[in-house]
């Protein structure tokens, strides 16, 4: 793990980098990741709280029990506590005036916060900051808005009003302003007002949902707001979208995969979440996931405990709190996270397009297929929004070297669309990329192996152009870069070679000499950091064999590499077949001497072993690899 001091309790500085870097990496002690999902009708109330990880599709786990068993209530949070309030014991009986918390890194049972100012059924319509929460009194006569002060044990306090009373809303929030939408008038309401979080008063006329709607869900990234289905009074699967900081009227923004009603919406700043509900008549256990940034249908992520109406969830991480920053962030950071790693092609001519979070251990998934099923690629590179393959070897025709790149949008599922061409079909080359260009060793023209290097401008579809030259022809070498600096090292001459070469990527022209690897050898895998740069595994002469060797350099000094670690399994048939993000760098498949789904990872800041990361979804070697927040160049 990087060596970030607020992880060990000691004292020290830090920058914004690092927070951000330490909390998309899974590091930060804020679990940013944890949603919590409580209470609620299932058909009776429950006490029940359950938790999952919203970087990973899985089933909930439990968590705790809640002090009272309720539904039609809400949850707040701030980056370590989440608050419950109010709701209802007995359907269409006894409220519930109960503030009860939990912290996000201990499971356990609920503990007294304090009390609302009124007994308050169906507090749905929640909000706030890391410093403050809102939420609204939900009885059909009321209007009152209350607040707490989520590190302060204490009761509720007024804030203000709605422009209308009402039961049944739902709330979206950023770092400076709650909006709610919706509510039972006692008829149905389009209506959508808001607060300033800092300033208590009488909410404002924001616009109008879509639909007028009761019971929907609502979840946020620090810039927008979904509202989440409901009933009209027929069920909805709408989603509706709202920029939070610009008042008007929200717009369609795609379905969940059914109509529901009583859903609770969780989110990150990356994905939004609508957790079970009532899809008439059945009460169900489904979760939807969908990416805030861009909409669109929502997808099956897992399943709750138990099927649950009406219950109260939130995370660490809502309204895009979980970058530990209160406020407009200072720099441009990747709103897709930068987690997305993607394996392409592979033995056996594979079509197969994989994906992983990096963030996350785990399996890969489908994610598409590449228009020419092949192996052995002259490289896979990408920018934060678009992944490129270039070149390999194909089976049928034999001997078959296509001349082509294809390319994928990280955001959109599917299948790969042309690129344009190389100069000539290729195989085993390597690659390296920053955020603007791409750029690749041919490899093998068959029967030569040569020392082209060509590039191509990630974001503008057209032919690869003339880079320069390798100080060495040699073919299945491993690349990596920084945002300025992109290295290729190892490869076959045909005899193996232990030379690393460097260009600066935004100059074409020849490679120079780096330094040399620990060990000579090719089919190696490159990851990297924005600063350091790691070589592992591949096909030693020493040995004759596989090795795990994993070696590093600081990428910005000239020099030899030195010892990082080993991988968990020594194989050959790795070069492409990295992604990484700041933090992690993930290997995938290889040659054991049989081919192998195993997915090793490293933090690459740390000289250690490899650990293991999760499967292929079959086993392969020589496929291509690319991710979105590349060794952090490409992540903001």
């Amino acid at each position: 793990m990087a060596n970030y001091p607020q992880l060990d309790n000691s004292s020290g500085v830090w920058n914004l980098r690092d927070v951000y870097d330490a909390v998309t990496g899974g590091y930060w002690p804020n679990a940013n990741n944890r949603a919590i999902v409580a209470g609620g009708f299932t058909p009776s109330y429950t006490s029940v709280i359950s938790d999952f990880n919203m970087a990973s599709s899985g089933t909930t786990t439990s968590f705790g029990s809640l002090d009272i068993a309720r539904g039609e209530f809400g949850a707040m949070s701030n980056f370590t506590r989440c608050v419950f309030a109010g709701g209802n014991e007995t359907p269409g009986g006894t409220n519930s005036n109960t503030l009860d918390y939990v912290q996000f890194a201990t499971k356990g049972n609920t503990a007294n916060f304090g009390t609302i100012g009124a007994d308050s059924q169906r507090t749905q319509g929640v909000g706030g900051n890391a410093t403050r929460g809102v939420f609204t009194e939900g009885t059909s006569d009321t209007n009152q808005i209350q607040y707490i002060t989520i590190n302060s044990l204490g009761n509720a306090v007024d804030f203000g009003d709605r422009t209308l009373s009402g039961t049944y809303a739902a709330g979206v929030t950023s770092p400076t302003r709650t909006c709610f939408g919706g509510a039972f008038t006692p008829s149905t309401s389009n209506v959508i007002d808001f607060i300033e979080i800092a300033t208590t008063g009488n909410a404002v006329d924001f616009g109008d949902l879509s639909n007028s709607i009761r019971d929907a869900g609502g979840c946020s990234s620090s810039t927008k707001g979904v509202f989440m289905a409901g009933i009209t009074p027929s069920y909805l699967n709408v989603l509706d979208l709202i920029t939070i900081a610009s008042q008007g009227n929200a717009t369609d923004y795609g379905d969940l995969t059914s109509a529901a009603r009583g859903n609770t919406g969780v989110s990150n700043s990356v994905a939004g979440f609508s957790c079970g509900g009532e899809t008439s008549p059945a009460v169900v256990e489904t979760i939807n996931k969908f990416v805030i940034a861009t909409g669109g249908t929502a997808t099956d992520f897992g399943d709750l405990i138990e099927p649950t109406k009406n219950s109260a969830s939130n995370s660490a991480a809502h309204g895009g709190l979980n970058d530990g920053y209160q406020g407009t962030r200072p720099i441009p950071f990747n709103e897709a996270g930068g987690d997305v790693g993607m394996f392409s092609g592979g033995s056996g001519d594979s079509d197969s397009i994989q994906t992983i979070n990096i963030s996350s251990t785990g399996n890969a998934q489908e994610f598409g297929s590449l228009a020419l099923a092949r192996r052995q690629f002259a490289g896979g590179f990408s920018n934060k929004t678009r992944s490129l393959t270039a070149n390999g070897y194909m089976s049928s025709p034999s001997t078959g070297y296509p001349a082509v790149i294809e390319y994928v949008e990280f955001a959109t599922k599917g299948n790969s669309a042309d690129f344009g061409d190389t100069s000539a079909g290729s195989e085993t080359g390597g690659a390296f990329a920053n955020n603007t260009r791409g750029v690749f060793a041919l490899g093998v023209v068959s029967p030569a192996i040569v020392n082209t290097v060509e590039y191509v401008t990630i974001s503008s579809i057209g032919n690869a152009a003339d880079f320069g030259n390798l100080t060495v022809a040699r073919h299945g070498p491993a690349g990596l870069s920084s945002n300025t600096r992109g290295l290729i090292g190892g490869g076959a001459t045909p005899g193996l070679s232990d030379v690393i070469d460097y260009v600066t990527i935004s100059s074409v022209g020849d490679f120079t000499d780096f330094g040399n690897l620990s060990v000579a050898r090719s089919q190696s895998a490159g990851a990297n950091s924005t600063t350091r740069g790691v070589f592992a595994g591949g096909a030693s002469p020493t040995t004759s064999s596989n090795i795990n060797t994993i070696d590093y350099i600081t990428i910005a000094t000239t020099g030899n590499a030195n010892d990082f670690g080993d991988l968990i399994t020594a194989r050959r048939g790795l070069h492409g077949s990295v992604a990484s993000n700041t933090i992690k760098g993930t290997f995938a498949g290889g040659q054991t001497p049989s081919n192998t789904a195993e997915i090793d990872q490293i933090t690459i800041a740390s000289t250690a072993n490899a650990t293991d990361f999760g499967d292929l979804i079959v086993a392969n070697n020589n496929v291509a690899a690319a991710a979105n927040g590349h060794g952090g160049l490409v992540g903001g």
